[in-house]
Parts: structure tokens; C-alpha cells; sequence
């Protein structure tokens, strides 16, 4: 037993949150079937929750009592982790509560986390995910405080604005298709191409793909990274989160205005099983990875399909990839749709600023657990 559990914590405390409703609606029956026999044979102690509206979570979470928790499981798709991230941040002391490890178990439409700590051939298994409850390592994790209208919230995953807005937003009816139902908004989309407008404002980071693959072949190389290696200087009392270093800082930005077909910003190689679209992204460099896609026409859409799942579009030309700790959108159009970890957000003017290795998740290999082959096309 202990050599099966070198380094890691037996018979673990587990609060399990399910979201009946969510994905195609077989939360529960997977848990029942598939995950708690093997939670019973690791001995491991928990209770289980039952999301019964939107934001259940969130209060759930910041509700939490952290020295009687050792993780949070949640049984659902990246709605329930979003909820659980900022019910930490709402936490009477939110920089503890953050360090309570999540572990997803797949059971969504897109199950992005999930994909990025168990890789694509794993990541929508859910006894491989309870494995990874039972025996994976707390892993400090990167995320971003979203800025907007004054309000401040959490983002673990991404933020879309333009067509990667408009694909989970705008088939949220579909969510009995699973995965499918995002493929399917793209290719509808085809049919009629828009351009999007806004002003783009990055904070001055990394722009060199070179060098980010570079980077990236250097880290993977390296020994795992369970800790962020310099977390930023935190409160003493714990009672508040960070503060925003550059929200209004006005040195050292780069602006874009020109038309484009999406911005994504995010953390995690994988959006969704059939899009990588960050690639070299790590758990906790304190840099979110942002792409920004200009126009494209018909026949050029549908190029960009082709590869999308193993990172393809991060050499493609008309497109900006690049990594920083800050960023702002400001809309030039009157209505579209901005999501934040795939949920709906008021449209309008944001701020983003990540926050090195502030969250906390399990992992088995203490990385994102993604094989990247990016060898640059001969055209490039």
C-alpha cells in the first residue's frame, strides 16, 4: 500500500460535487457506476452534493470548511469549475480555500481540464479520472482575475470573445450532442462568415513562437512542476485575494484594432477534444497564452480544421499567438457575446491579469499530461 501511494495522501476526505444537468445528463449514473466503486476500494471518506441550480456550487465552495476537505471532485463538465474556483475566491479566507485541490471527472460537453491533466486518450475516462482523486498530487495552477464593470472574477480555463464566443453560447440547446455540438456551430458558421471588431490591448510578454517552443521543450524536459516555482508575493492574512498589479498601468501595451474572426485567451493545450489551440501553454509560467485570428474566408475556415487537434493552428499565418500576464478588450460593435470557461458573460469591456500557481488541482505527472509535436511547416 504504501509504495502504491508513495508521496501521497491514502483515504482521502473528498467532497463530491454532481451536476445532474449537465453534459448529456449521465453525471450521476457515471458516479454511482464508475467512480465511487473505486473510491470505496481506496477507503476513501466523502460526501456527496447534488448541484439544484446555477451557482450551487459557487456558494457550496465558499462555504467550505478547508481543514476537513483534502479535495473537492467534480462530477460535470468546466461549469461546476468555474463555480468552485470563485466560490474559493468569495472564501472568508480565499488564498486557503484555493488551495484545496480540484479533480475533475469528465461528465460535461467540453471537459477542457479534465483533457489537459489526463491527455486525449484519458481525459474523458472517468475511472481514469477517479485514479487521478485517489493518487494524483496537488499541482498549483495559473489563473486569471476577469475585470469587469467593476466586478472581479476567477477564470481557470479561457476567454473568448468572436466566433469562440459565439460556438458555445450559441448551441447551448445542442448540449445532447456532446463535444459534437461546438464542430457543428463551426461548420454553421462557414455559411456565413462575419468579421468582429475591438480594441486589443497586451501587455507586453512573449511573441516569438521559436522561443515559446523552445521554452516548452525545456519545461516538459525538466522534473515535474507540482509548485508554481515563484508563486507571487500573497497577503499574510489570507483574507483577500491578490491585488492587480497592471490594471492601471499604462506603460509597456500593445494594441490591436483590425478586424478579427475570434480572440481566445487561456490556460491548458486543450479547449475541447478536437481543438488544441494552445499548445505551448504550462500549468503555472504565470502567462496565459492569447491568440487572436484574423478574417478568414470560407475555404481558409475550413483549412484550419484540419490539424486543430494537435495544435496545428499555432503556426498558421493571419493569426497572432502570444503569451503575457495581462490584457484588456474593449467591444468597437454594439452586441456579441463574450464567454469566461465556457459560460455566458455580460457582453462589454474586460480586463484580464494572471495569477501564478494561485488554484490548485490534482495531477498524476505534475504537468499537463499532452504530447505536443510542433515542428514548424516548410512554408514557415
Amino acid at each position: 500500500m504504501n509504495a502504491a501511494y508513495k508521496g501521497v495522501k491514502t483515504q482521502r476526505r473528498l467532497l463530491v460535487v454532481i451536476n445532474p444537468y449537465g453534459g448529456l445528463g449521465k453525471a450521476m449514473s457515471l458516479f454511482k457506476h464508475k467512480v465511487e466503486p473505486i473510491l470505496d476500494a481506496a477507503r476513501c471518506a466523502y460526501k456527496v452534493v447534488r448541484t439544484e441550480h446555477s451557482g450551487h456550487a459557487l456558494k457550496i465552495a465558499s462555504e467550505i470548511s478547508p481543514d476537513e476537505i483534502d479535495v473537492v471532485v467534480s462530477v460535470s463538465g468546466d461549469g461546476i469549475l468555474h463555480e468552485l474556483i470563485n466560490g474559493f475566491a468569495q472564501h472568508k479566507e480565499p488564498l486557503k480555500a484555493l488551495r484545496i485541490p480540484i479533480a475533475p471527472i469528465p461528465a460535461g460537453s467540453g471537459n477542457g481540464m479534465s483533457l489537459n491533466l489526463l491527455g486525449i486518450k484519458d481525459g474523458q475516462d472517468v475511472a481514469a479520472a477517479a485514479l487521478n482523486v485517489i493518487k494524483g498530487r496537488p499541482m498549483s495552477i495559473d489563473v486569471l482575475s476577469i475585470l469587469q464593470s467593476g466586478k472581479r472574477s476567477l477564470s481557470f480555463l479561457g476567454q473568448s470573445v468572436g466566433l469562440m464566443a459565439d460556438l458555445p453560447l450559441n448551441t447551448e440547446h445542442l448540449r445532447w450532442m456532446g463535444s459534437h455540438r461546438f464542430m457543428y456551430g463551426y461548420l454553421r458558421r462557414l455559411l456565413m462568415p462575419k468579421a468582429y471588431r475591438f480594441s486589443i490591448s497586451v501587455k507586453t510578454g512573449m511573441a516569438d513562437k521559436s522561443a515559446m517552443l523552445e521554452a516548452l521543450q525545456e519545461y516538459t524536459s525538466s522534473a515535474p512542476h507540482y509548485e508554481a516555482p515563484q508563486l507571487e508575493e500573497l497577503p499574510e492574512n489570507m483574507t483577500a485575494l491578490p491585488p492587480l498589479r497592471y490594471a492601471n498601468d499604462t506603460e509597456g501595451w500593445t494594441t490591436f484594432e483590425d478586424p478579427i474572426l475570434y480572440l481566445y485567451a487561456g490556460k491548458g493545450p486543450y479547449v475541447s477534444r478536437d481543438l488544441m489551440q494552445f499548445p505551448v501553454s504550462v500549468p503555472n509560467d504565470g502567462m496565459v497564452d492569447l491568440f487572436i485570428r484574423g478574417t478568414q474566408s470560407r475555404t481558409e475556415m475550413l483549412k484550419s480544421i484540419d490539424g486543430a487537434e494537435k495544435g496545428a493552428t499555432f503556426w498558421q499565418n493571419n493569426a497572432h499567438y502570444l503569451k503575457t500576464s495581462a490584457y484588456r478588450v474593449r467591444p468597437l460593435q454594439e452586441e456579441g457575446n463574450l464567454a469566461i470557461d465556457g459560460e455566458r458573460f455580460p457582453f462589454g469591456e474586460y480586463y484580464a491579469e494572471v495569477h501564478r500557481g494561485l488554484a490548485t488541482v490534482l495531477s498524476m505527472s505534475g504537468r499537463y499530461a499532452v504530447d505536443v509535436d510542433l515542428q514548424p511547416p516548410k512554408s514557415v
